[in-house]
């Protein structure tokens, strides 16, 4: 039977769906630059950090000698435009069932946590009035390696007081389904099977998980 002591959530694709705002704004930039930039393209950056997106996009658009100091304003103007459309957000983009199983976990005793690249992290959970549901929140403020390192969730664990084993990862992409299994954590894939191979189990969304369900894996 398991003991799970804490639940660590990413963000973006598992409490609330960000990749259409972040979609435009890497569009905007490419455009911008003359190129076009693909929602098959944006699929790709699920999980990796701002710069290491930014030089895949400039990879794609065969962008080679833009210095550091260019990649900086870029990234920053991207930014800008993206923070501008999540200061817009509400809850109710809060994905389906995502607060009540965060509720449930916590009414359960089981502690929470918030595990993202995202450095917008805090902006996102204030405008779907959800930060007091966190007991901990590491996100890419915080961190300084990308999953699929665990940095980002032994983190999380530290700032719970639980050990990696007693934790599972809710994650979407591919790269924090690694990150979870790499920090010796359990992992709650949300999206498809097929690509989420790694996970211990994989449904389409906090919707379909119960407590139970934890106690299997």
């Amino acid at each position: 039977m398991s003991t799970i002591k804490a639940c660590i959530f990413d963000l973006d694709g598992v409490i609330v769906d960000t990749a259409v705002y972040h979609y435009k704004a890497w569009k905007r930039l490419a455009n911008e630059m003359g190129f076009d930039f693909t929602e098959h393209q944006n699929e790709q950056l699920k999980g990796v950090s701002r710069m290491a997106s930014l030089d895949l996009v400039l990879g794609w658009g065969n962008v080679t000698d833009a210095t550091d100091a260019e990649k900086e304003e870029m990234a920053t103007r991207k930014n800008t435009w993206y923070t501008e459309m999540i200061n817009l957000m509400t809850p109710d983009e809060i994905l389906s069932g995502a607060q009540e199983f965060v509720e449930s976990c916590r009414n359960a005793g089981i502690k929470t946590a918030i595990g993202s690249a995202s450095k917008n992290t805090p902006i996102i959970l204030a405008k779907l009035q959800l930060t007091p549901l966190f007991d901990a929140i590491v996100d890419g403020n915080s961190v300084s390696k990308a999953k699929p390192d665990p940095e980002v969730f032994l983190k999380g664990a530290e700032a719970l007081g639980v050990s990696p084993a007693d934790c599972v990862v809710f994650e979407d992409a591919v790269a924090g389904v690694e990150a979870a299994k790499n920090a010796g954590m359990k992992a709650v894939g949300i999206g498809s099977p097929k690509l989420l191979s790694e996970a211990d189990v994989v449904v389409n969304g906090l919707d379909k998980v119960t407590l139970e369900m934890l106690e299997t894996l």
